[in-house]
């Protein structure tokens, strides 16, 4: 009797991780690898220009409504993965440039660049209403269908996204620490002068970074366009959760930002199945404020010390 209830119990066990949790878990990271994405731009720009870019969650949005637009005229998706994040680099560069460094060299710039990149997004959410209405829209997923795996069916694109970011996040992390780029980036972060003294364009450096920064944000857009509705507030909901990512991780430290993507992501989406799906966000941001207690350099160091 005993051996058949704890048969009975197994079975049960067994069937709510394939039918449950399992379908959690692969939601978790389908989204976790694109909110990794913009952490990682966030994190990079943090941890070269020491800049809060508040605008950030605005350049996530602006990738998902040009993308929209360019799909709406025949661009297929696969061509607005590579085209978004190209119209996105000159406007981050720009906005550096005329923006960024104009009030970079003072004493309180933390607060001056939080500042102006808050009114930056401000002005492009207001513009988006203006543009594209208030209006949410859906775009189609570009790959449809469903595969079993484990006896569970799992959304094509949602396989596809978790394995197209992840490539991504490991190409990032190729280039910030196994190539001469990464090199400069990295030394530019460490000791501008010393590098500004070996012939190295800070300068140029900073700005380029920071459009590379915003040109994942947006690349993220475009990859989440097809799973959340596009309107004008979608950055200002997802940048809370990037920030979190950033903070829990380490200001600064890529590898931080992967693994607290990771554990966010999957702690608010198991959550959901225990709790009200409200109380998910107040979870990681509760988990966000026991790091910044007791260990407020995040679980690992920032750039500046790779």
């Amino acid at each position: 009797m005993n051996s058949d209830f704890n048969l009975r119990n197994a079975f049960l066990m067994l069937e709510s991780l394939q039918y449950i949790y399992a379908p959690q878990i692969v939601n978790g990271l389908s989204i976790g690898v694109a909110v990794i994405l913009m952490a990682l731009g966030l994190t990079i720009i943090f941890g070269l220009l020491d800049v809060i870019n508040m605008s950030h969650g605005e350049f996530y949005a602006a990738g998902a409504f040009i993308s929209v637009s360019l799909m709406a005229i025949g661009v297929s998706f696969w061509l607005c993965l590579v085209i978004v994040p190209i119209l996105l680099v000159p406007i981050g560069f720009a906005m550096e440039r005329l923006l960024i460094q104009k009030v970079f060299h003072y004493k309180d710039r933390h607060i001056l660049t939080l500042l102006l990149t808050f009114g930056v997004a401000m002005v492009l959410e207001d513009g988006y209403k203006i543009i594209w209405g208030a209006n949410p829209i859906k775009p189609s997923a570009p790959i449809s269908g469903a595969s079993e795996l484990l006896g569970v069916m799992f959304p094509n694109y949602r396989l596809f996204l978790m394995a197209f970011g992840a490539v991504l996040i490991f190409s990032v992390w190729m280039l910030i620490y196994k190539t001469q780029i990464g090199a400069i980036v990295r030394a530019a972060a460490y000791d501008k002068d010393m590098s500004s003294s070996l012939g190295i364009p800070v300068m140029r450096v900073y700005a380029l970074t920071f459009a590379f920064g915003v040109a994942l944000a947006g690349l993220a857009g475009v990859l989440l366009a097809p799973i959340y509705s596009v309107f004008p507030t979608m950055g200002r909901d997802f940048i809370l959760l990037a920030f979190s990512v950033v903070i829990v991780g380490g200001l600064g430290s890529i590898k931080g930002a992967v693994i607290a993507g990771l554990l966010l992501t999957q702690l608010q989406s198991l959550s959901s199945l225990f709790i009200s799906p409200v109380w998910s966000d107040p979870l990681v941001f509760t988990v966000m404020v026991l790091v910044l207690m007791f260990k407020p350099s995040g679980l690992y160091g920032g750039m500046k010390n790779a």
